[in-house]
């Protein structure tokens, strides 16, 4: 299934659907976000971010963002980008990723961004960007994610 970037709603059988609302209601359901203090900024056709502000339970002994919290939500970002491009019968399952990460995790704030690379009815891939915030100056690139989703249905237990 192909995606238009900016698309109001995906067209199942002929009757739109609100891919924002979808992803916002399941978000809501995340609670490994919900702890650690994630939020959804954006919903897009293929993009999704994230928002997390500085929290010091969420690092590592050096004071920086923990490496596992920056994985996390750009799975999160990754994964519901994907959610915003497939069919509402169907949920998704992250079955590989690759975190690099790129500069220390130091900022007030860190928003982390997914984008689908290649959509598809079985597998999706989608690429994430995790950016470190601070007031005085540019939004700094801090880790880049490569990820793959299984698309799931029919599955007990794992429904949209």
């Amino acid at each position: 299934m192909g995606f238009a970037r900016g698309a109001v709603a995906l067209k199942v059988d002929s009757e739109p659907y609100d891919f924002r609302a979808r992803v916002r209601e399941s978000f809501g359901r995340q609670a490994a976000m919900r702890t650690i203090g994630a939020e959804l900024t954006r919903v897009e056709q293929g993009t999704v971010e994230i928002e997390l502000p500085f929290d010091a339970k969420l690092t590592q002994q050096h004071g920086l963002l923990h490496a596992g919290i920056i994985s996390a939500a750009l799975d999160a970002a990754g994964t519901y980008a994907a959610y915003s491009v497939i069919d509402p019968d169907a949920s998704l399952l992250t079955i590989e990723f690759k975190v690099n990460l790129l500069s220390p995790g130091r900022g007030e704030r860190f928003l982390f961004r997914g984008e689908v690379t290649k959509p598809g009815t079985t597998i999706i891939v989608s690429d994430g960007r995790a950016y470190a915030v601070k007031p005085d100056g540019p939004a700094k690139l801090i880790a880049s994610m490569s990820g793959t989703m299984m698309v799931v249905r029919g599955r007990e237990g794992i429904e949209g």
